[in-house]
């Protein structure tokens, strides 16, 4: 392999976002990090401007120009990298150096990329994972001390209920037997699934189009879901059943919320696929992701609760339990995968992230169908 091929592949699996920028400032060449970074395809950003994602940001472009004209380095701290496709700011901090490649006409330069808003993510990602960790010891532990009593409770009503002769008073047996069930049945949630998940290859559409007939069925009219999904994603290892749970349980909490809070927009349930490549989750770091996305355009999530979103018995809802999402979070992380959310007034996103094809072998306790 001669040095051009190599470097070449080198820059294929970089995970920093890396663009070769012509004397116009327009993209000749984007790595798949890049690709990621900016969301859309090699071929999309090709023949693009820079300037399009720093349009409101004229003294990044202005030493852009310099660093051309002067083939010297130039390094930038916090600057903020602008998507016209969705809107969305992120920071980030970036190097650009001149570059004359071999047989390359006009000066050049190339930029790596580093996205502050990424650090961030991992550090709450490993937050969430320790969390979760945490919490679900805890949740069992507490649950475990509390099924035994419930079981004597509910042994003890039934016997008082023979002995009354008095229906007024069986009455009352009767409802401390089905609060007894009532609690017995959150402690069973509070467990979270116990069978074994069942591995098999499956196309996240699969999920995603049952997931829409359930809730169609459910909400009519009320709601409008609009369905934006990759038709490139490859099949994944996962268990069908388990991630049309945590799907379903998503999206019926932003319908909840959206019919609970009527605004004068019409209420909307985005689902969305993309893969992403080279992607870290937590400390590892995966060639294919499948992303997930639930938007909804309700009211948004408060702060506070958004901090301990998937926390056991967290919940913004009176009559809620708060043990969906941490069932939810445990599933996708036994799938080696990831919940996120992220939150304003009008807009709340869920990403399901799920390697293509996670290191099963690292849980023995599952079952793979090939």
């Amino acid at each position: 392999m001669n040095s051009a091929v190599l470097g070449n592949a080198l820059l294929e699996q970089l995970s920093t976002a890396v663009l070769l920028l012509d004397q116009h400032l327009s993209v000749r060449y984007a790595n798949p990090a890049a690709e990621q970074l900016f969301a859309t395809s090699r071929t999309h950003l090709l023949g693009r401007s820079i300037a399009l994602f720093f349009w409101e940001d004229d003294e990044c472009l202005d030493a852009l120009n310099n660093a051309l004209l002067d083939q010297q380095p130039y390094t930038r701290r916090e600057a903020r990298l602008h998507f016209p496709s969705n809107g969305q700011v992120i920071t980030i901090d970036y190097t650009a150096t001149p570059f004359n490649g071999v047989g390359q006409a006009g000066k050049q330069l190339l930029v790596e990329l580093f996205p502050q808003d990424r650090v961030l993510r991992l550090s709450r990602e490993d937050n969430l994972f320790t969390a979760h960790q945490v919490t679900l010891a805890l949740v069992r532990g507490v649950a475990h001390e509390v099924k035994n009593p419930l079981g004597g409770i509910r042994g003890a009503a039934q016997l008082l209920a023979r002995q009354l002769s008095s229906p007024e008073l069986q009455e009352y047996t009767d409802v401390i037997i089905a609060e007894t069930d009532r609690l017995s049945h959150v402690v069973d949630r509070m467990w979270g699934p116990r069978q074994r998940l069942n591995f098999t290859r499956i196309n996240i559409h699969q999920v995603l189009e049952r997931v829409r007939l359930i809730l169609q069925a459910e909400v009519g009219e009320a709601i409008t879901l609009i369905c934006d999904y990759d038709p490139s994603l490859p099949e994944l290892y996962a268990d069908l059943d388990r991630l049309i749970q945590v799907v379903l349980n998503i999206v019926r909490n932003a319908a909840q919320a959206l019919l609970e809070n009527p605004s004068e927009r019409p209420a909307e349930i985005i689902l969305r696929s993309r893969v992403l490549r080279q992607f870290m989750i937590g400390a590892h770091r995966h060639r294919l992701v499948c992303l997930v996305e639930v938007e909804d355009n309700g009211p948004g999530i408060d702060g506070p609760l958004l901090e301990t979103l998937f926390y056991p018995m967290v919940t913004g809802r009176a009559q809620g339990t708060g043990l969906g999402l941490p069932i939810a979070q445990g599933i996708i992380q036994e799938h080696e995968g990831l919940i996120e959310c992220e939150s304003t007034r009008g807009r709340t996103v869920f990403r399901i992230l799920i390697p293509v094809d996670p290191h099963l072998e690292s849980y023995p306790g599952v079952l793979r169908h090939d």
